[in-house]
């Protein structure tokens, strides 16, 4: 039995991880309460310390010497899955909390600088331990930080452009089973046919041994630049650049839980795993953005964006034991995504001059490859629709509250491959015409909505 188990938990537990993928479910367009209400335009706006993170030449534009902000939002989201027989499972996410702070200062009419900190990815899903995707994906806590220093200088009174180093870290907490419930029943029922184990209980269902995997990335560098133009007085125009950064946990720990004691006397002889590192290297993709804002009124102003995300560049993921005797099990995940678009149109109209209001509208498309489609990373094609409003209790301060709505589109019939090693094992002692496939495909229709509140506070004089 030790000899069956002891290769098998090293080649389940390198097969086994993914460490979120990322995709759109993770990257956050959020991150401004007064934006958000405009469906999260900003790329050709003048927003003053918000601009740091829409487009940093907008900064260049700010006519105070101060300008501080802050926003908390909560994304509220659910996640079902239906498979083939009909069954269905839902999620039971916790909240997540993104958030943005920025601070800009005037160093001269023109030349204006700042400092923003936001979390562009973070995000976390939980499928419950023990759903048949299990072995895929039982729960993901994805946290991404930036800290972005910035300064913009507006070469006359048209055009300005701006540029930011990005600093980013991060942490990933995932868990997912380690063993085919069907497939450690069927080892278990051998090992009575040969003696071996005593009144075996088995699992129906029941995931019988996960791993959770946690790590810190090391900080990385990037760079966000951009550029505005006022074609009219009452017509912006802006593209900006966020660069990719890759995101590496170099010394990651993985973990072994247990169903019962059954589970853990069995694998009583890995515990090592308990102490065993891994490394691994995620990319967070450029974000390509053109945006533009017309006021055809004093009162009112349109906005629209385009974001372009470059998700092609996540074609797998490599994921590598830092024990040079576990170097035969480092793994190749095929992740093989596609770029994907985001574009957002909003409105904001103010009533009196303590109270705007504001609608907008977003829609995200999905670059997830539904052949390669994991559960941790239910992405699909979004309809995110907003509201939201300002209010003015006295001239420098402004308190303000958005929400959106996410739609997700479904994706149906998604599929992903992932190897059955324990039955790999089995073969090995099992005749011909008793064989267990060694490589499973988990197909299943998702849907996605989400519920996003989020409220913000400015002060400038």
């Amino acid at each position: 039995m030790i000899f069956i188990m002891n290769r098998f938990v090293f080649m389940a537990l390198t097969a086994s991880l993914s460490l979120t993928s990322f995709a759109e479910g993770y990257q956050v367009n959020t991150l401004s309460s007064r934006q958000l209400g405009m469906g999260h335009t900003g790329t050709g706006m003048h927003l003053g310390a918000e601009s740091m993170f829409f487009n940093p030449a907008g900064l260049g534009y700010m006519d105070r010497n101060f300008d501080l902000s802050g926003s908390f939002t909560s994304i509220f989201s659910k996640g079902k899955t239906v498979l083939p027989d009909g069954r269905d499972y839902r999620t039971v996410n916790d909240a997540s909390t993104p958030l943005m702070f920025n601070a800009a200062f005037s160093i001269y009419d023109n030349l204006k600088a700042g400092v923003s900190f936001y979390t562009p990815y973070g995000s976390g899903i939980d499928w419950t331990d023990s759903w048949p995707g299990a072995v895929l994906s039982q729960r993901v806590n994805l946290k991404v930080f930036t800290l972005q220093p910035t300064v913009s200088w507006r070469i006359n009174d048209r055009l300005s452009i701006g540029a930011g180093i990005t600093v980013n870290w991060g942490s990933v907490d995932l868990s997912k089973g380690l063993v085919v419930p069907e497939t450690a029943d069927r080892m278990l029922a051998l090992l009575a046919q040969m003696g071996q184990i005593q009144n075996p209980v088995m699992y129906n269902g029941v995931m019988p041994a996960s791993v959770s995997l946690n790590g810190k990335s090391e900080v990385s560098c990037g760079f966000n630049v951009g550029v505005m133009y006022d074609l009219l007085d009452n017509l912006t125009v802006g593209a900006s650049y966020r660069s990719r950064v890759g995101m590496t946990v170099s010394a990651g720990r993985a973990s072994i839980s247990y169903a019962n004691q059954q589970a853990q006397a069995i694998l009583k002889e890995l515990d090592i795993l308990n102490t065993t590192n891994f490394t691994a290297s995620m990319p967070c993709p450029y974000v390509l953005s053109f945006g533009a804002s017309w006021k055809p009124v004093k009162r009112l102003t349109l906005a629209a964006d385009a974001r372009l995300t470059g998700w092609k560049t996540y074609k797998k993921l490599d994921i590598e034991f830092l024990d040079p005797l576990c170097a035969e099990y480092n793994q190749s995940i095929t992740k093989d995504y596609d770029n994907s678009w985001a574009v957002s149109v909003g409105a904001d109209y103010e009533l009196t001059h303590r109270f705007d209001i504001r609608a907008g509208l977003m829609i995200d498309t999905a670059p997830v490859n539904r052949d390669h489609y994991n559960p941790e990373t239910p992405g699909m094609t979004k309809i995110e629709p907003t509201l939201g409003f300002s209010f003015k209790p006295f001239r420098d301060f402004s308190v303000d509250f958005a929400f959106m709505y996410v739609a997700g589109l479904g994706e149906d019939n998604a599929r992903c491959s992932y190897p059955d090693l324990l039955a790999a094992k089995l073969n090995a002692m099992l005749p011909a015409a008793a064989q267990l496939p060694e490589t499973h495909t988990f197909e299943a229709s998702y849907r996605v909505h989400a519920f996003i509140p989020s409220i913000g506070v400015s002060y400038a004089f």
